[in-house]
């Protein structure tokens, strides 16, 4: 099976499902390529930052996006003693329409932009369908070869974006050269019971080599479990009894909720990697999200900065994608646009590595060190700096005139007059 499209988008999260959108509204032909048959993944990071808001905002569907099931964050807080708290970052700081971060499940994110795209004649969604290869011309990445319920087949394509995440595939036919930082920390997510309280702000929970970040959900609280890298087998091997006893250590107002967690099947682990791609491109592909910059959970980043990529690579390419005039060095300037905020962030991530994550995961400090928490106190408004840096972002961006939208019936994005 053989067939054509203008741009092929190799997976269907946040980053694929946005450019795919973005492009199609720019009426280029898309197809994106998702090989899951639908997007009900857990864990795959659900925070919608600012930034992102006021992008559903400008494509016409944060109404039906606001109707989602969701909680809102204001704060992150760091907690000094049983009575103290310091406020790391405070989002409602922020000169924004949307002073915080919804937690909203990413499938619900994307059903939502599959549903708009789903009004766009040029835009295609193909479930089940799964990249295997590159295709290869004398001039470069001609396309992809995929697999579906059907069998294989072919999309040849003027540009294929690679949206498929840290261990890309299309990444690694390319040849294309990974910068890797070195990483001192893992993650285990997993859910319990919120029981009566209702929170409004992120709360990390520290003690002598773990820590802890409760996340308030609808209905449930999300945790990041952050230990030391490379220690998942040791730490399923002494059982879910002794898991849940560390957890009371660092959360013993939460006893009862973490006395629902029945076993280690139950905590996924996450494998943190830091890097970037010296080169985002070659002639015919392009890679983005974490595909061109894998980022660590610290900041809960990752998606707002892909999504910001996707954005950026729209209003660089829709133009000269739909009028068949694209040039390698077009693809070469999405980098340039985009490499100042993903150094920028993933400097800060190593620098909160360095002086927060790794330090208490080996045991030498159980908090915060003193100099930052004595900053905090004499100076709260410091709070809005890692608040702008999260919710924004360096550089953010806004959709391109020709991807914007009012919101219409139901919600949907009807096109601007």
């Amino acid at each position: 099976m053989t067939e054509r499209t203008t741009c092929a988008i190799i997976g269907g999260g946040p980053a694929g499902m946005v450019l795919g959108l973005l492009l199609a509204r720019a009426g280029v032909k898309v197809t994106v390529l998702e090989k899951h048959a639908d997007f009900l993944r857990d864990f795959r990071g659900d925070t919608v930052h600012p930034s992102t808001l006021e992008l559903l905002e400008d494509l016409g569907l944060y109404e039906r996006f606001s109707r989602l099931p969701q909680s809102r964050l204001d704060r992150a807080v760091f907690p000094l003693d049983a009575d103290r708290t310091v406020t790391v970052a405070d989002f409602r700081r922020l000169r924004s329409p949307h002073p915080y971060i919804a937690m909203v499940p990413q499938w619900d994110l994307l059903n939502l932009f599959a549903e708009a795209g789903e009004w766009e004649p040029t835009f295609t969604l193909r479930m089940s369908t799964e990249a295997i290869g590159l295709l290869r011309g004398p001039d470069g990445v001609t396309g992809v070869r995929y697999r579906d319920l059907e069998g294989e087949g072919e999309i040849h394509a003027e540009l294929t974006v690679a949206c498929d995440g840290r261990w890309s595939l299309a990444r690694e036919e390319a040849a294309l050269v990974t910068r890797e930082f070195p990483v001192g920390i893992d993650a285990w997510w997993f859910r319990l019971p919120s029981g009566s309280v209702h929170w409004t702000a992120l709360t990390p929970r520290a003690g002598l080599g773990r820590f802890t970040v409760v996340i308030p959900r609808e209905g449930y609280l999300q945790v990041a479990y952050i230990g030391r890298k490379g220690t998942d087998a040791a730490l399923r091997a002494r059982g879910v009894e002794a898991f849940r006893r560390d957890l009371v250590e660092l959360m013993p107002e939460l006893t009862d909720q973490i006395a629902s967690l029945r076993s280690m099947d139950e905590v996924k682990h996450l494998d943190v990697r830091l890097n970037r791609l010296r080169r985002w491109h070659v002639d015919g592909l392009l890679c983005i999200g974490d595909a061109a910059h894998a980022m660590s959970p610290v900041g809960g980043v990752g998606i707002n900065l892909a999504v910001q990529d996707a954005v950026a690579t729209a209003a660089l390419l829709g133009p000269a994608l739909r009028d068949r005039s694209l040039r390698p060095r077009d693809l070469a300037a999405v980098r340039r646009r985009r490499i100042v905020p993903t150094v920028a962030v993933q400097t800060l991530q190593r620098l909160m590595h360095r002086l927060l994550a790794e330090p208490m995961v080996r045991g030498e400090r159980p908090g915060l060190p003193g100099p930052v928490v004595t900053l905090l106190e004499r100076a709260p408004w410091l709070s809005f700096v890692p608040a702008y840096l999260i919710g924004k972002g360096v550089r953010p961006e806004r959709a391109p005139a020709f991807a914007r939208r009012r919101s219409g019936p139901r919600g949907r994005g009807a096109p601007s007059r």
